[in-house]
Formats: C-alpha cells, sequence, structure tokens
C-alpha cells in the first residue's frame, strides 16, 4: 500500500512538473512574440490609410455624377470619356511611377506620389467644365498609379514572405474602406456645402498621411524604433539585401521594361491584372448608377447600400490575405496555398452574373450579391499582388506591379469605353438593363479565364533569378 502511495504521489508530481513545464514553454513563446515586435503592422497601418484615402479620392466623381451630369449636361459617353482619361493616365503612370519608386526608393516615391495626387484631387473643384474634369482626373490617374507599386514594394521591404498576403490583404481593405467612407460622407458635403468641398477635404486628407509617412517610415535596416529580432525575423525569410546585393541573386543588373517582359511570370501577372481590374472599376464607377437605374435611388439614399457592398468587400480583403496563410499552417506549399486560394475567390465572384436576373427582386438581395463579388476580387487581389513579391527579387516589385498595373488600367479603358457605348445604345431602346446583364456576366466570368491563364503560364513557383 505504502509503495501504490508513493507510486501515486511521484505520478502526481510528474503530472504537475510536466503542468508547469507546459506552462513556462508557453510564457517563454509569448515572450519570444513580444520581443519580436510588431512595428512591422505599424508600417501596414500607414499603407491601409494611404489606400483608403486613394479610393476614397478616386470614388467621389461616382457618387457626384447625377449632380455633375445635371450641372454640365453630361451623357453616359461623356462620363465614359472622364473616366477613361483617370485610367489613361493611371496605365501610363504605373509605368512610370513603378520605375521611379524602384529607383529613388520607398519613402521619398510614397511621399511625392500622395502628394501630388491630394493636389489634383483638390484641382477638381475649380473644374468649371467637361474638358476640365477630363485634364483634372488624367491629372488624378497619374498620380493615384504610385499608390499600389509603392504599397507592394513595402510589404517586400517589411513581412517575410508567409505574411504577405495577409499583410497585402490588411492594406488593399483600405480600397473597401475608403469606398465605404465615400458614399456616407460625399453625398452629404455636397448637399451642406457644394460638390467643390467633397474634392477639397479628401485631398486635405492626403497631405496629412504625407507627414506621418515622412515621420514613421524608414526601410528596415535604418528604421531605429525596430528591434534586432523583428529586423531579423523581415530579412532572414528572404535572405535579399538593400543596395541592389543579395546572397540569392548576386548582383542585379540594369532591370529594363523589355527584359522584365521576358518572363513568364510577367506575363502571368500582368493578363491576370488585365482580365480582373477593369471588373474593380466597373464597381467603382458604375454600382451608384446602376442601383439608380435600377431602383430610382439619388443621392443620400445610395449611402447604405453602396457602403454594404464595399463593407462586405473589407471582409474579402482580409479572409483574402488569411486563407492561403492558413493553408500554409496546414502542410500546403506556398505556391498551392496560392493556387487554392484563388480558385476559391474566382468561384466566389462567379454568382455576380444574376446580379440584374435579381434586380427586379429586391434592393438588398442585389447589393449582397454584388458585394460578395466585390468580396472576391479583393480576395484575388490580395493573392495576385502577392505573387510579384513571391517570383521577383525586391529591386523589380514596384516595376513588375507597375507593368501590371498598367495592363489592368487598359483593361479598365476598353471596359468603360464598352460601357458608355453599350449603355447609350441600350439606353435609346429603353432596355438599359439588357447592357446591365451583360456587363455583370463579363465581371462574373473573368476570374475563372484569369485563373486558367495564370496557372497556366506558370504552373509551378519558379522565382526569377536575375
Amino acid at each position: 500500500m505504502a509503495l501504490g502511495r508513493a507510486v501515486c504521489e511521484n505520478l502526481k508530481m510528474n503530472m504537475l512538473t510536466v503542468k508547469y513545464s507546459g506552462t513556462i514553454f508557453k510564457n517563454i513563446l509569448q515572450m519570444k512574440a513580444a520581443v519580436v515586435g510588431k512595428y512591422r503592422w505599424t508600417i501596414c497601418a500607414l499603407i491601409f490609410f494611404s489606400t483608403t484615402i486613394n479610393y476614397l479620392d478616386r470614388a467621389v466623381i461616382s457618387l457626384l455624377k447625377d449632380n455633375l451630369e445635371t450641372t454640365f449636361r453630361w451623357k453616359e459617353s461623356d462620363y465614359a470619356n472622364i473616366v477613361i482619361s483617370f485610367q489613361a493616365a493611371y496605365a501610363i503612370g504605373m509605368l512610370i511611377i513603378g520605375r521611379l519608386i524602384d529607383k529613388v526608393g520607398t519613402k521619398a516615391g510614397y511621399a511625392i506620389a500622395v502628394l501630388l495626387w491630394s493636389m489634383a484631387a483638390m484641382g477638381h473643384a475649380l473644374v468649371r467644365s467637361i474638358t476640365g474634369f477630363v485634364i483634372a482626373r488624367a491629372g488624378l490617374g497619374v498620380s493615384e498609379a504610385g499608390n499600389f507599386p509603392a504599397a507592394i514594394k513595402t510589404v517586400a521591404e517589411w513581412f517575410p514572405r508567409r505574411e504577405r498576403a495577409f499583410a497585402t490583404g490588411v492594406f488593399n481593405s483600405g480600397a473597401n474602406i475608403g469606398a465605404i467612407i465615400a458614399p456616407l460622407t460625399v453625398p452629404w458635403i455636397a448637399v451642406t456645402w457644394g460638390w467643390q468641398y467633397a474634392f477639397i477635404i479628401t485631398g486635405v486628407l492626403g497631405l496629412i498621411w504625407v507627414l506621418c509617412w515622412l515621420v514613421f517610415y524608414e526601410i528596415p535596416l535604418k528604421q531605429r524604433k525596430l528591434s534586432k529580432a523583428e529586423l531579423n525575423l523581415i530579412l532572414n525569410d528572404t535572405v535579399e539585401f538593400s543596395e541592389g546585393v543579395n546572397e540569392r541573386y548576386g548582383t542585379d543588373p540594369r532591370l529594363t521594361w523589355m527584359r522584365l517582359l521576358g518572363f513568364k511570370q510577367t506575363w502571368a501577372f500582368v493578363l491576370g491584372k488585365f482580365l480582373t481590374d477593369p471588373v474593380w472599376w466597373f464597381y467603382l464607377f458604375w454600382l451608384p448608377a446602376f442601383l439608380t437605374a435600377q431602383y430610382g435611388i439619388s443621392g443620400t439614399q445610395l449611402m447604405i447600400p453602396v457602403a454594404l457592398v464595399y463593407t462586405l468587400s473589407t471582409f474579402g480583403g482580409i479572409a483574402g490575405g488569411y486563407l492561403p496563410l492558413y493553408l500554409i499552417k496546414r502542410g500546403q506549399t506556398l505556391f498551392s496555398a496560392r493556387k487554392i486560394s484563388m480558385l476559391v475567390y474566382a468561384v466566389c465572384a462567379l454568382p455576380v452574373v444574376l446580379a440584374q436576373v435579381l434586380g427586379g427582386v429586391n434592393i438588398w438581395a442585389t447589393t449582397l450579391i454584388i458585394g460578395l463579388a466585390a468580396s472576391a476580387h479583393q480576395a484575388w487581389s490580395a493573392n495576385i499582388f502577392t505573387t510579384v513579391s513571391d517570383m521577383f527579387p525586391k529591386k523589380a516589385v514596384a516595376s513588375v506591379t507597375g507593368i501590371g498595373g498598367m495592363a489592368g488600367a487598359i483593361g479598365g479603358i476598353l471596359m468603360a469605353k464598352g460601357t458608355g457605348t453599350l449603355f447609350d445604345y441600350f439606353k435609346t431602346m429603353g432596355r438599359l438593363e439588357i447592357g446591365y446583364y451583360i456587363m455583370f456576366f463579363i465581371c462574373g466570368l473573368a476570374y475563372i479565364l484569369a485563373w486558367f491563364i495564370i496557372y497556366l503560364l506558370v504552373p509551378k513557383m519558379q522565382p526569377i533569378n536575375m
């Protein structure tokens, strides 16, 4: 009996030891996480707010469309031309500014871009003609093109590969927040103070951001607020280093557009953006007009349904970055996780083909189905952007992102021109709903087609060896 009691006591002590050891080990892990630091997420917050302002600025005109259409006597094709001027300038800006940011660095390049687009946004308030709006939108487009090349390059500089899709999803959700804030504020500002102030106030926000960026941003190797442990986490994951030299790729030669276009990885990104970016442009510039045409609502009545669409897309942007991270933790390779995730998002975009069919049923059913499609787009976007930093060295990231962004903007131009012509045609027949049916059908199928093209060109992970 005594022996039995001794064995029980010994077993009890061992169990307590295991329990306390586990607790101690857990505490050590928590302490380790705390020691690593989270300053990289401060940087992510900065590019999130920049993206929010970026989309807030560009969404203003779609919410003032009815007001400006009456004031300046626009036709649908006039509005389409104003949209196209933004997209054409955006395409040119993507190509030029992507290279500029790779050359001058993220800190200076990002600050210059936001400063210029904020001034261009405020410049809309001075416009008094259709031609003036075309010029103002072109100025906004060429400067706003700097946001995504700079943001993707920032993520590549500040995050290890396994966190990049999630970080991209977080900052990219700023596009949705900007699109949510716009319908909740712009109509009210226009009614209260006049349409000019909607452009002025959003422009001032960008100037405030530039000051914050210059205070808080620096590359990891020069950032004094960054702990050594967090710096090691960022650098050791990629074995890439600054100033043009890295262990994996050697010394980078001059990166030209023609050289980058020689890689099928570049074309996978370019064609993916060309096919899917126009869908987001269509939602951004024509969603309020669709709701007005379908349900007869305008002005402040648009606030809730438009905001709901972009609220749903916010969740998609964040989930889009989380799903591949989850799959990697479950044992999938980086490439496999990205491939599976993008297919899921492409399938989730398909139901939008029914948006016009449901139009006569209920505004909220239509809003939810478009919200699901917008959510799928943002999830897709978080991952297609991350494929660039997956496959290219950091010094080429902004350039490749710029090329892809230009392709997306060109696709957007074709979409806008086609949409304006299509809608004018069916409007004269009194059957505008047919035009919207065709456009939503195109939007739903774009992602599946893009997915097949991307993985036909790059069937397995192939990092570029420069």
